[in-house]
This record gives structure tokens, sequence and C-alpha cells, in this order.
């Protein structure tokens, strides 16, 4: 029996605030789009506790119920909004082909990706258990909370090198933990480092464990390459060794830079497939933030409206 294939007008990938802004906008464009919100609804916020900058909420906002108000004006505002993971996807002609889990077929006239990125951790069991209670994987949203305490930062890359001089700026002490005997970092950015005077570098270190207990991190274990093993005194860890862009299923046909972050045209949202656009942090690897992505889920929204009425 042929599988009843549904054809929609506008379609959005990913339920973070670049997908939810998307479809704020295109459902007062009277669009009716449909978001599937894939297996983490609401993305990454919703692992952050506090929120001290996203504008309009003077004492802050819980990360959940930030994104449950989004969610839930969008679907005020007549946005489909359904549990689901695209699975595949033929971007080679409009309509687009895709499927949903598996077993529900559709086909979209327009579409937005917005799946968001994944930050890389370590794989710990202790750092799963302590996320959001002292690890973090974002130093600006995150980094407020640690003013004037001890925080480590894991990572020799241009990225660490960055959020350990940005943290220090707030901390007492940080601590940059770094697996070999050099940065990886541009020479800009090692001698930021070097010039920041509570920066120390545990050289040749790899983390064993995130210790702590009820209240949160309370310090790491780290085994140094001669095979000496010693605790640090933390309150803060921060994980700054890259993120990965969900953007593998639509890269055969989506252009994407060396690291997989799709490649825009300009300031627009387009990519370089006619009627496909992006938003959010699977396009940007230099913000990453959450007023960023809702910023670039709007204009996504207004780039795919004015797609369609051209046609």
């Amino acid at each position: 029996m042929a599988i009843e294939m549904e054809h929609i007008q506008c379609l959005i990938i990913g339920g973070g605030p670049a997908g939810y802004t998307a479809a704020i906008y295109a459902s007062r464009a009277g669009l009716v789009p449909v978001l599937y919100e894939g297996l983490q609804p609401g993305g990454q916020l919703t692992t952050t506790t506090d929120i001290e900058n996203f504008p309009g909420f003077e004492n802050g906002v819980d990360g959940q119920g930030l994104m449950d108000a989004m969610r839930a004006q969008a679907r005020r505002l007549g946005a489909d909004l359904r549990t689901g993971t695209v699975t595949s996807a033929d971007l080679s002609s409009r309509p687009f082909r895709l499927s949903v889990d598996g077993d529900t077929e559709i086909e979209a006239e327009a579409m937005i990706i917005a799946t968001g990125a994944t930050a890389k951790y370590l794989g710990l069991p202790s750092e799963e258990k302590f996320r959001g209670m002292g690890v973090s994987a974002c130093a600006t949203c995150d980094g407020f909370f640690y003013r004037g305490k001890t925080v480590a930062v894991v990572g020799g890359g241009d990225t660490a090198c960055e959020e350990a001089t940005y943290l220090a700026s707030l901390c007492s002490k940080v601590y940059m933990i770094v697996r070999r005997d050099v940065l990886r970092a541009s020479e800009a950015m090692q001698e930021k480092v070097r010039n920041m005077e509570n920066i120390e570098i545990l050289w040749n270190c790899n983390t064993q464990e995130v210790l702590g207990d009820a209240t949160g991190v309370t310090g790491a274990r780290l085994l140094r390459k001669d095979g000496m093993e010693f605790d640090i005194k933390i309150d803060g860890f921060f994980l700054a060794i890259g993120h990965h862009p969900n953007s593998e299923l639509f890269s055969r046909w989506v252009d994407v830079d060396g690291n997989g972050y799709i490649i825009t045209d300009g300031k627009t949202s387009k990519t370089n497939v006619e009627g496909v656009f992006a938003a959010g942090d699977v396009q940007d690897p230099m913000y990453r933030q959450a007023v960023t992505a809702a910023a670039s889920g709007c204009r996504a929204a207004l780039d795919l409206e004015r797609f369609l009425s051209s046609k």
C-alpha cells in the first residue's frame, strides 16, 4: 500500500530558540508552519538553569521556562508543533521530500534548518552528573555565576583561550587544562592568556573525574602525562573543546564549511539550495547565543516568506 504523502508549505526542523522564533514569524505571516522538535525540544537551553543575558528578564529566566514560553507563543499564533525527528531528506528538487522517524513521509515547498549544534564533552559520567550544576560548555552564558570564584577550562585552542580570558575577567582564578605541552591557539590568543595573571595552565593533563556534592562541582581529578594524579579545587568546570553542528542529514545538498556549519549567503539565511534556509547554531560557528539564534530564526522566516511570495 502506498504511503500517503503530506504536503507542507513551510517546514521548520528543530525546536530551539531559532526554530521557535521562525515559527512565530511564519505563523504571523499566515504560513501555518509545521515544526518538528527533534530529540530535545527546546534545544541546549533546556539544560541551563539560569539565563541572565536574554533581554527582557530583569532577574534572569530559567532555560526550560524560556523555551516553554517561546513554544507556547508559537503554538498560540498557529504553528503546528510536532514531536518527531527528521531522519532522512532529499533536497535535490522542490518540493523537498523528507522522512520523520523513518515512517512518516512529508514534502515541503520551503524549509528552515534549525537543528542547532551539540557541544563536545569528554564523556565522563561525573561530567554528565554535574551538567548544569557547575559543568558548562558556554562561558558567555554561565560565567556570570562564578564571579570571584575559581573555575577550570578544558581545551587548548582559540575557543578555550577566549573562554579562559573571558572568565579571568570575572573569576579570581582560572585553570586551563591542556592535554598537550603547547596551545593550539593562534599567537594572538596565546598572548591574551599570557597577559592574564590569574590564568594558570596545567600542561599535559587529562581530566579523570569531575568532583562534587549535592551543591554542585567542587573540584576535578587530573592525570598528568608523567602518571601523577592530583585534584584541584574549583567551583565551575567549562568545556571548550568545540561544538558539532547537527547538519549531517543535509550536507549532501547544502554547502557546509570545514567544520560542518551550514554556509548562508551574506547576511541572509539562504543556503545554496533554493527554498532551503538555515538559522541558529547549525550555521553560526562564532556567537552561539540564544538571542542571536532567535534573531536568525526571525531572518529565516522573513526570507522564506519572501521566497514563497515570489513563486
